[in-house]
């Protein structure tokens, strides 16, 4: 199984609205572990950044000049994450500027290149509602050390993010050996043994009137309460 854990950096919070995406990072899981496979590059959003998105991530406009376009990046991109499950936090931020430099790039949405994309996010506030959800928050819940993390950055956030996610569906690997269909059918088959091997043996005739008159007394004493004669069932 090949997982692709993402994050962006943006000049600022809205995609539709013209803004950029400044720091691209894609980290490579495979088989619940994480590998040496990473792709990562600072862009040029031929614009500058809101003050406001300068103050979370720290990267200046200056240091993003002789960067590549997004376009010129976008091939490599999409090879590597090519047929994997996208693991990102608040997906449908980072969706949406991916969406919008793929069209920028007159090329296909996300979701024509990978096998889905699982929310992070989503998953925590499932797992902790009512808490910060975070990823720092995640992180000192899950003991992830993101004691380097002073500002953003796409590249260490999807490092951190990796290590965040494998903690928070730790288990699911076992879960998945036990209902592979081999399991299955072995189960189906003890099942049936079972059932052949049980004998139905009906009730003799004084069995069933000294049910009967039972009934007879509980209706009695319930004052017609007793649900079986009201239903007309003798069980």
């Amino acid at each position: 199984m090949r997982q692709i854990v993402l994050d962006t950096e943006t000049t600022g919070l809205e995609a539709n609205r013209g803004h950029r995406i400044i720091e691209l990072a894609a980290v490579e899981v495979r088989d619940r572990r994480i590998t040496d496979g990473v792709f990562h590059h600072y862009l040029n959003p031929e614009r500058e950044s809101d003050a406001g998105a300068l103050a979370v991530h720290g990267i200046s406009n200056e240091s993003l000049l002789d960067k590549p376009r997004f376009r010129e990046v976008a091939g490599d991109f999409l090879d590597f994450i090519a047929g994997a499950e996208l693991i990102i936090h608040n997906a449908d931020f980072d969706v949406a500027f991916l969406d919008h430099e793929l069209a920028l790039a007159e090329l296909e949405p996300l979701k024509t290149y990978c096998a889905g994309v699982t929310d992070t996010l989503r998953m925590a506030k499932e797992l902790h509602p009512g808490k910060r959800n975070n990823l720092d928050a995640l992180c000192e819940r899950y003991q992830v050390d993101n004691s380097g993390r002073t500002l953003h950055g796409a590249l260490l956030d999807a490092r951190l993010l990796a290590e965040v996610y494998l903690a928070m569906t730790r288990g699911q690997e076992s879960l998945m050996m036990e209902i592979e269909e081999p399991a299955v059918r072995g189960a189906e088959s003890a099942v049936g043994a079972v059932r052949r091997a049980i004998r139905v043996l009906p009730a003799t005739a004084a069995e069933l009137a000294a049910h009967e008159a039972y009934l007879e007394n509980l209706n009695k004493e319930t004052r017609g309460g007793c649900v079986w004669k009201q239903s007309g069932q003798v069980t």
